[in-house]
């Protein structure tokens, strides 16, 4: 089975990928603003690409607490995946589980065997076996359209700011080695583009994220040609990470934005800044197509 290719996903890709660009133009001012030479620059450039390229598909997984499983270990899953791979004609993706109760499902990286789609095993309790195929069609989806691929690399660069900005105050010498103000003048100089950095790639990722769910929602429907299954399978997590406690959301934070239902955390910037959009937006949608299909 193929799909088209949506518009506005590629816009948000092609975008993205530019103002990603941008961010690196940002931190090449920055190293050498902070004195380095040609060289060190482009080792500490090219290192941050390296890094973002082979490092931020384990990062992700390990952030999800997510775990590979082999065909032994879960062979429905396998088996699942394995026909909806056929059906859209992809490779087969690594895939892992995530033993957490919250209910939700997720894919990282690239198409191929660098693919990674897993589901936590609250979702495997949760859903009946069509709901479960529709929410893994979702997430091949996003690895069939490759925006996970670049969602992936945004969130190692959100993750990289995020920690300067949590340590930057201690770079430039030992404990207790300050300025006369106070203020270590490369510390400040590291955090404040971190943050400058941080800010707009969080919001790069939720601005791609947000389109991106409801493409993989058209996508899988028209796979498993039932629409109503990922509908029910959508209420069914969104009530049932409500009734997760707030100290298990451990899937909340920057990696959000890889799960089909997000882990809400109230009171944090997870909130303030969704990742997905509406349920009742996303539902309707998939009742139009159901409505389409039975005509």
């Amino acid at each position: 089975m193929t799909f088209g290719r949506d518009r506005g996903l590629v816009f948000r890709i092609g975008l993205t990928l530019a103002l990603l660009g941008a961010l690196y133009v940002v931190a090449l001012v920055a190293v050498r603003a902070a004195g380095a030479g040609v060289t060190l620059t482009v080792i500490v450039l090219g290192g941050l690409a390296l890094a973002q390229l082979f490092l931020s598909e384990p990062l992700a997984v390990r952030g999800l607490g997510a775990r590979e499983v082999s065909a032994l270990e879960a062979p429905e899953l396998h088996g699942m995946i394995e026909r909806l791979c056929a059906q859209a004609d992809l490779p087969k993706p690594r895939i892992a589980i995530a033993p957490t109760a919250a209910p939700s499902a997720f894919a990282i990286g690239r198409p191929g065997r660098r693919a990674v789609v897993g589901a936590t095993t609250g979702l495997i309790e949760l859903l009946d076996p069509h709901e479960l195929e529709a929410v893994l069609a979702h997430e091949l989806a996003h690895v069939r359209d490759r925006d996970v691929a670049l969602l992936t690399v945004a969130s190692f660069f959100a993750g990289v700011a995020a920690m300067l900005a949590r340590f930057g105050w201690r770079i430039g010498g030992g404990a207790g080695e300050v300025g006369q103000d106070g203020v270590r003048p490369i510390a400040a100089l590291v955090v404040t583009v971190a943050l400058a950095c941080h800010l707009p790639s969080y919001g790069l990722m939720v601005a791609l994220s947000r389109h991106r769910e409801l493409v993989a929602d058209r996508d899988a429907a028209m796979t498993t040609r039932r629409p109503a299954a990922l509908g029910s399978a959508l209420l069914k997590l969104s009530a049932g990470m409500d009734a997760v406690p707030a100290a298990d959301l451990r899937l909340a934070g920057e990696l959000n934005a890889f799960l089909i239902v997000p882990a809400r955390a109230k009171g944090t910037v997870v909130t303030m800044l969704p990742t997905h959009p509406p349920l009742a937006q996303r539902i309707a949608a998939l009742e139009r197509l159901e409505r389409d299909r039975a005509t």
